[in-house]
């Protein structure tokens, strides 16, 4: 059964090194599974996640003419398995926006605490830039 880009199939582990995983996939083949490709999460350590000898499903992320197979374990896993992503950055004061109000109000919200910011940073940078500068001396 030859495979193609987008399968995902089980295999186990060979060989565990520091930057990834080989995988031995039916027929002999072998792949490699990335470090970036094991977990949802940040992975310091694959040896944490995988074993020798784990069963695992992988699922055939590209192959090359050289016969490279890369894989990856996080995209085999069914989408509402996977952990949640972390959240878009967002600023602490949107926590105080209502969620009912309407746009506009919530525009003059953010425009209101946005110069306050602004203030408050200009007025910081000043009182620094007041207090390091340097002396002339007399002679120059």
């Amino acid at each position: 059964m030859p495979f193609e880009v987008g399968d995902v199939v089980e295999g186990t582990v060979l060989n565990i090194t520091d930057f990834g995983a080989f995988i031995q996939l039916p027929e002999g083949k072998t792949g490699l599974v990335h470090i970036s490709e094991v977990a949802n999460t940040y992975v310091k350590d694959i040896r944490e996640h995988l074993k020798e000898h784990d069963k695992v499903k992988v699922k055939i992320l590209s192959m090359d003419a050289n016969g490279r197979i890369s894989l990856s374990i996080k995209k085999a896993l069914p989408k509402n398995n996977k952990e949640r992503e972390p959240k878009d950055f967002v600023w602490q004061s949107n926590r105080n926006y209502n969620t009912n109000s309407s746009f506009e109000e919530k525009l003059l919200k953010f425009l209101k605490d946005s110069d306050e910011r602004q203030q408050q940073l200009r007025k910081n940078f000043d009182s620094k830039r007041r207090n390091t500068g340097y002396r002339r001396s007399n002679g120059y």
